[in-house]
């Protein structure tokens, strides 16, 4: 049996946007309340009738919380032009080496703008 799981996490942030044209909005220092949706996928062990225990995905997420969570995210090394989509990649790096059954990272940076990432 394969299941997907999915854990949703958020955190509060600052940052800006190096890169953008000259004038654009995102070029001035702002904030976002920020939701990450980890998906994990694979087969569930007949023994534990698990894919993986819940909290071993919170303990991961809880060291990412601790690096980010109201943060200037340009101070951040790997970050220092955090777009949305920079952010899940950088998310999944950190997670897949601890989980290797992590399939997506989604970063929301608002309620209505996503940014999905599965890895190479």
């Amino acid at each position: 049996m394969i299941v997907e799981l999915m854990k949703e996490y958020r955190f509060e942030a600052a940052h800006r946007l190096p890169r953008v044209a000259e004038g654009h909005k995102c070029a001035r220092v702002h904030g976002h309340s920020y939701k990450v949706e980890l998906l994990v996928t694979g087969p569930v062990d007949p023994t534990t009738g698990w894919l993986i225990d819940f909290g071993v995905i919170d303990d991961c997420w809880a060291e990412l919380h601790a690096r980010l969570d109201h943060r200037y995210l340009n101070d951040v090394p790997g970050l220092d032009n955090s777009t949305c989509e920079v952010l899940a990649a950088y998310i999944w790096g950190d997670v897949r080496r601890r989980i290797p059954q992590l399939s997506a990272v989604t970063v929301w940076e608002t309620t209505d703008s996503k940014c999905t990432y599965r890895g190479t």
